[in-house]
């Protein structure tokens, strides 16, 4: 008679295994909350209601939360979305506060800030639209001198503090936000 030589883990072993894990999961989960403040995944994105800061829908809404890192958008009818967004480096380089959007950039181009340049002089004078464009696909000017609400093709960033000032999102996200934003949205940063 030929026996069966067993390998691996017995059902036993393998079932207290993964009810070992499943409980070290939240203290895993935890020390990322500890070390940084905040949770990094979909779950800690806050909403907002509109109605908290804005008396009207108007043409639309933006609401970019630099804290947890999303954007929410109304269109004139009400409908809202939420996209992850990359925000300032730092609160120095953060505006809080209300502007609108007054120019929609189907190809933008790119000249660094003179404080940007400041900062880092291998930066170029001056980039055209496309690929290694930090600007990504589309922008939206805001009333604030230097900031935008635009794409970025390096999707590292999004989820991030990666940017001098501006919100960048997913260029697949911007074509869509771009297409639902009229000129004269207003918009909140947070």
């Amino acid at each position: 008679m030929m026996t069966r030589k067993r390998t691996g883990l017995s059902r036993r072993a393998f079932t207290a295994g993964a009810a070992s894990a499943a409980f070290a999961a939240p203290s895993i989960l935890r020390a990322q909350v500890d070390q940084t403040g905040l949770r990094r995944n979909i779950s800690s994105f806050r909403t907002h209601a509109w109605q908290d800061s804005f008396d009207a829908l108007g043409k639309g809404i933006i609401i970019a939360d630099t804290t947890t890192r999303v954007m929410q958008h109304w269109t004139s009818d009400g409908e809202m979305r939420i996209y992850p967004t990359s925000v300032p480096l730092s609160d120095e380089l953060t505006k809080r506060g209300y502007t609108t959007v007054t120019f929609k950039d189907p190809e933008p181009d790119w000249t660094p800030t003179p404080s940007m340049r400041e900062r880092d002089p291998s930066l170029p004078a001056y980039m055209p639209p496309g690929p290694d464009n930090p600007l990504g696909v589309r922008a939206l000017h805001l009333s604030w001198t230097y900031y935008r609400i635009h794409g970025t093709h390096d999707t590292r960033k999004i989820g991030r503090r990666s940017s001098s000032g501006c919100i960048g999102l997913y260029n697949e996200q911007i074509i869509e936000v771009f297409e639902r934003t009229p000129v004269g949205t207003q918009v909140r940063l947070i």
